[in-house]
């Protein structure tokens, strides 16, 4: 029966890995897209009207901030799971 357990959790343990890995990695691959087309369009807009650049450099900045803020919640939550996973008080719960 302990064998049963602790098998139980380490699977848990590693199914959580996995996820902490695809939320990470899938907010970093999102905030690279987006700093990509923020900074590009940024360029475009720029080179259109020079005269904006002042104006057009703020929202840049406060998008780019909106942006790694993405980011962060996905590592603030993966974190959690990997260091106070929920699903293990629920697992020892169950058996």
């Amino acid at each position: 029966m302990e064998t049963e357990i602790a098998a139980a959790i380490a699977q848990l343990q590693g199914m959580t890995v996995l996820a902490v890995g695809i939320i990470v990695g899938l907010g970093a691959i999102g905030t690279a897209i987006g700093f990509g087309l923020l900074g590009g369009r940024f360029l475009e807009s720029a080179a259109r009207q020079p005269e904006l650049v002042g104006m057009l450099q703020v929202r840049m900045f406060i998008l780019a901030g909106l942006l790694d803020a993405v980011a962060m919640i996905g590592v603030g939550l993966g974190v959690w799971f990997a260091v106070a996973s929920p699903f293990l008080g629920a697992l020892e719960g169950m058996l």
